[in-house]
């Protein structure tokens, strides 16, 4: 392994994202980052800006290093130096990326987690080191629980006293009881306490104290959003006082970045030759073929130039609808990279308009689409693009899913509004298919709560996650065409049963032959995956205390909902969905996991967006030993 060639390459990829950085900064102008809805004090985001500061000093600074040790660096860029450039790439950009989150005083979610009055109420272990971060202490009575409901509701602003007395007269008295308990004392402010995430104006608040951000969380985070997965551990992002403008402008980003990856980037701005075709294979399934370093190049910087110019639509386009400019950026950075990020809590259920929702399904579509064949339309050889296997089978997934459980929820009355009887066809047809489109190419966004939907619709979307979008684009999974290759090559065997004497070419379009090590490798994929999930499952239901589901004894306890919510949050990671089901459903996040469950997470959402092989062979010792 030559590791000063190595080392100045993965310098030059810091710089990369330095420089990246760079770009979030000017949002933390008030001109700049408001989004027109979100109440802001006006402010220049200064915490956030020296955060990004200190962040891109240090991925300058570790750029220049190992620069400096590469600088005498000989010899030629070969398959096995290329694959380690693209698995320490990720791992180096998940590291660079959570540094913003980790220099800004950014915060997760409320230290206080309420089920019903007759629940024990869970609070944050605060400044204890236990495997366990969430302690049980005893049911509150009624009119504690609304108070402390209604102060989970107001969020880092909290509630002056007067409307807390409309709900409880005696709170105060109750709420200074509770506090002689250490951990409860932890956790409630009251008026007068200073915290770094309270502006002046809510000082004099009762307020529920938050979860600051911690490194495994910005490593989370960082990785889901290159990985463009779309998990978060964020519960409210409407709020600049726990998460800056220009710090969700990086998040965003990370989606930018990740969504053909930062190692395509690399190849298109210096070549590599033969090694530069294996970091692209590494990076972007389906990406073959090439051979010259002007090839490489030619197919990189037709990638980047679709991938660009479709982003840039995207945020016209929303920006038209009625979306700010920042609003719109990071939207399209989400869409075009499957990767699912909002601004809003309830992500793009927030912009209640059928318009903007079938703008994001379109580009959705568009984005988990092979960007062969998006190159292939703009030349208008549209022979060969619809003529394509994989297109025709994902687009078929997508229209048969979508109707049938739009079908299914209306049978159940999913659609059904709070206040109303009534279902809308239209609005049913509309949520469903934005759900399924976006599961399907792993984007993450949500418009409704299907976590809410019927058996039917929960398990359709489930079985989604495993599909994926297609090869070569933008989205995670194991991508449809291998399900096709998979389902055919069954076909064969289950055939060679009875006629062993049969010789069948193995086909994928009519007139393209698969190779045996196509076939070979379509295997070795799917099983390396069920392997991983399967092992992945098993550590995390290990390791995760009942506490993260809000049980504190064996009769409160159900194995059910741990399993499920398990499969769903390995599911979600390993394929780079981002929302699952249950503790990870649409409505809810990560936040709430034990930090040794959120590694797991997030080394499984590199697996996923670096096809698997690029990452394992880092664990291989003989990997790293000299030719």
């Amino acid at each position: 392994m030559n590791t000063k060639l190595l080392a100045k390459h993965l310098g030059t990829i810091c710089l990369l994202i330095a420089m990246a950085m760079g770009f979030s900064l000017p949002w933390a102008l008030p001109q700049i980052g408001l989004r027109g809805d979100i109440p802001t004090s006006g402010e220049f985001e200064a915490d956030g800006f020296r955060g990004l500061l200190i962040s891109i000093s240090i991925c300058v600074a570790t750029g220049f290093v190992l620069r400096w040790f590469g600088r005498d660096s000989a010899g030629h860029l070969f398959r096995k130096e290329a694959m380690a450039i693209v698995g320490l790439s990720w791992v180096l950009a998940t590291v660079m990326g959570g540094l913003p989150y980790c220099f800004t005083h950014t915060y997760r979610a409320a230290s206080i987690r309420l089920a019903n009055p007759l629940r024990p109420v869970q609070l944050y272990a605060y400044d204890k080191f236990v495997w366990e971060q969430w302690v049980a202490k005893a049911p509150v009575d009624e009119g504690t629980f609304a108070v402390l409901s209604a102060l989970l509701d107001a969020g880092a602003k909290g509630l002056p006293s007067d409307q807390l007395e409309s709900i409880d007269r005696q709170f105060a008295s109750k709420l200074l009881e509770l506090t002689k308990d250490s951990d409860w004392q932890a956790c409630i402010r009251f008026p007068g306490t200073k915290d770094q995430h309270v502006s002046y104006d809510c000082l004099n608040n009762y307020r529920i104290r938050w979860i600051r951000t911690g490194f495994v969380d910005s490593l989370f985070e960082s990785q889901s959003g290159f990985s463009t997965t779309g998990a978060t551990v964020f519960s409210d992002l409407e709020d600049p006082r726990l998460i800056p403008h220009c710090i969700l402008f990086w998040r965003s980003s990370t989606h930018f970045l990740g969504g053909l990856g930062i190692v395509v980037l690399f190849v298109v701005v210096l070549g590599h030759g033969s090694a530069g075709k294996a970091m692209m294979r590494a990076e972007v399934t389906g990406a073959s073929g090439p051979t010259s370093q002007s090839r490489t190049q030619h197919v990189a910087w037709t990638f980047a130039g679709i991938y660009g110019g479709l982003n840039g639509l995207l945020t016209v386009l929303l920006k038209l609808e009625g979306l700010t400019w920042f609003n719109a950026l990071c939207h399209a950075f989400g869409t075009m990279a499957t990767g699912g990020f909002s601004t809003y809590n309830a992500s793009a259920g927030h912009f209640d308009s059928s318009v903007v929702h079938y703008t994001i399904i379109l580009f959705m579509i568009i984005a988990g689409m092979n960007f062969t064949l998006l190159y292939l339309f703009l030349v208008r050889r549209f022979r060969e693009v619809f003529s394509d296997t994989e297109l025709r089978a994902y687009l078929s997934i997508i229209l048969i899913t979508a109707v049938l459980v739009a079908a299914f929820g209306l049978a159940h009355q999913d659609y059904r509004a709070a206040d109303d009887s009534t279902q809308s066809v239209p609005d049913a047809f509309r949520h469903s298919l934005f759900q399924v489109v976006s599961i399907l190419t792993t984007t993450g966004f949500a418009t409704h709560d299907f976590d809410s939907w019927n058996h039917f619709g929960r398990g359709a979307l489930l079985v989604l996650m495993f599909i994926g979008g297609c090869a070569g684009s933008t989205g995670g999974g194991a991508k449809v065409v291998r399900h096709v290759l998979l389902f055919r090559i069954l076909l064969l065997e289950l055939e060679q049963a009875f006629r062993p004497s049969v010789v069948r070419t193995l086909k994928l379009n009519a007139r393209q032959a698969v190779s045996p090590e196509m076939r070979k490798n379509t295997v070795v994929y799917i099983c390396f995956m069920a392997v991983i999930f399967v092992t992945s499952f098993v550590v995390l239901i290990m390791i995760e205390p009942d506490s993260t589901w809000g049980f504190t004894d064996e009769a409160t306890r159900s194995v059910d909902h741990k399993l499920i919510d398990s499969i769903s949050a390995v599911a979600a990671s390993l394929n780079n969905i981002g929302p699952g089901l249950g503790t990870v459903g649409a409505t809810q996040n990560f936040g709430h996991f034990s930090s040794p469950a959120k590694l797991l997470f997030t080394w499984l959402m590199m697996l996923g967006r670096v096809e698997i092989f690029a990452i394992l062979v880092l664990f291989v010792p003989s990997f790293w030993r000299k030719r």
